[in-house]
This record gives C-alpha cells, sequence and structure tokens, in this order.
C-alpha cells in the first residue's frame, strides 16, 4: 500500500502572508513541517503542493520535492487532491503547512487507521481538551465522538452545551480539540472535492462538515501530541520559544 504525504502551502495568508517561509531558528517554517513529515515511517514520499514559485524555490533549495499547483485552489484539500490526480497511491495525508510542530507517530497513526479498517474514507486527530479556554475560543475547532471512534458534529462554538457545571474531566474523550490532519483514500479526495459546498459547511467555515452532510463517517484518531498552528506573529514566537527550549 502506498502512502504520500502532501503539505499545501500557499503564501497568502489573511493574518500573516508569507508565513510558510518565516525563519525558524535558521529555517523557513515550510522547512520545518517538511523534516517533521519526513520522520513518518509509514509515508513513502513528501511533496509540497504550491502555486507560489518562491515557496517551490525555497524548497528544492533545501532538497525537498514540491509540485506546482493552479492558482484556483480554494483549499488546501483542493491542492492535495490535484497532486493526487496524477499520482498513484493509496492514501494521501494532508499535512498542515503552518504546522512545525506536527508530531511524525501521529502522521502515521491517522494513515494506520485506513490501513487497519478499509470501511474508512476519511481520519483526522484529535487531543482531549485540557482547558476552558480551549472549549470557549472559536479559534479552536471543537470535535464531539461518539463510541465507536467518530467524528459525530465540528464546532468553532462550545459543544456539547453543558446544562450544569461540569469539570473537563468529565468530558473525558466525547469532545476534543480537533487537529486539522486528515488522511484520505485516493477515489474519495477525488470525489469530495467535487461535492458542492453544504450548509452547514458554510456555516460553521469547517470543510470537514462536508463529508458528513453527505453520509460519511470520519474516524477520530485520539493523541496526547498537540500542534500550534502559526496564524499569527505571535504563534510563531511561541514555535520558536519552544524550539530554542527543547535544543
Amino acid at each position: 500500500m502506498k502512502i504520500i504525504g502532501i503539505i499545501p502551502a500557499r503564501y497568502d495568508s489573511k493574518r500573516f502572508p508569507g508565513k510558510v517561509l518565516a525563519d525558524i531558528l535558521g529555517k523557513p517554517l515550510i522547512q520545518r513541517v517538511y523534516e517533521q513529515a519526513k520522520k513518518a515511517e509509514l509515508l513513502n514520499d513528501i511533496l509540497v503542493a504550491t502555486d507560489n514559485e518562491e515557496i517551490f524555490k525555497v524548497v528544492e533549495n533545501f532538497r525537498g520535492k514540491a509540485i506546482m499547483t493552479s492558482s484556483n485552489c480554494r483549499s488546501g484539500t483542493d491542492r492535495v487532491a490535484e497532486v493526487a490526480k496524477g499520482l498513484n497511491a493509496d492514501i494521501f495525508v494532508n499535512i498542515q503547512g503552518d504546522e512545525p510542530l506536527i508530531s511524525p507517530e501521529v502522521i502515521s497513526k491517522v494513515a494506520q487507521a485506513l490501513i487497519e479498517d478499509k470501511t474508512i474514507d476519511i481520519a483526522t486527530v484529535a487531543r482531549k481538551i485540557i482547558a476552558q479556554e480551549e472549549l470557549n475560543n472559536p479559534d479552536v475547532v471543537k470535535v464531539v465522538i461518539d463510541n465507536g471512534g467518530f467524528a459525530l458534529y465540528f464546532s468553532r462554538a462550545q459543544i456539547p452545551y453543558v446544562r450544569d457545571s461540569l469539570e473537563l474531566e468529565s468530558l473525558g474523550s466525547v469532545c476534543c480539540k480537533h487537529i486539522g490532519l486528515y488522511a484520505y483514500r485516493r477515489d474519495f479526495l477525488l470525489n469530495f472535492v467535487q461535492m458542492k459546498q453544504t450548509p452547514l459547511e458554510k456555516i460553521e467555515d469547517l470543510e470537514q462538515m462536508r463529508a458528513l452532510e453527505n453520509g460519511y463517517r470520519i474516524k477520530v484518531v485520539i493523541t496526547e501530541c498537540d500542534s500550534i498552528g502559526v496564524d499569527t506573529r505571535e504563534d510563531l514566537e511561541k514555535v520558536r520559544k519552544i524550539l530554542k527550549n527543547s535544543g
């Protein structure tokens, strides 16, 4: 079974343009992501998918693999799918291009979910919510999970609604912080990007809702690892400090 990791990377960002090229202790952010992904044992190959020539050249300069994609791609998933059309592989892992601390073990774990269960077309990752601030923060996407480990709903709002006072521990793995890492079977991925946007997807501004609204199950792999998405310059400084302190 062939598994390929795709890192969609664009230059434009509303809050932090050019963030994937930002320096992190002597290396561009995209290189940090690439090097973490390279450590994932189940991946047969890693590619950066971008529509920006500067990003393409930077990846080539650190001897990574990059491929140019259309500037018409609306999302990272569209970019991954465009690359997948021209590649012969069974599973594609969509690795966020702005998460330089992503765990290689988690990347392999999300792919393993599709290897172990042939009925699953899409899998993603979440970790237990550990702070009240995460529940209240709309930038933290929450996922509610059923007894079989499949997503019931994703939201930026606090879900489930807690009618009476409840300790975070009581939520257990019912509600978790969603980590934006996905594994797709090739046929599902190519079909998914052809589907029309759905009502809840538009309301929540969460692409994965399209799969749920069309009747697909999303397997949620639980991990204790966390990852920091670099959306702002403050996030960048957090990552720099973490790496500096870890040596």
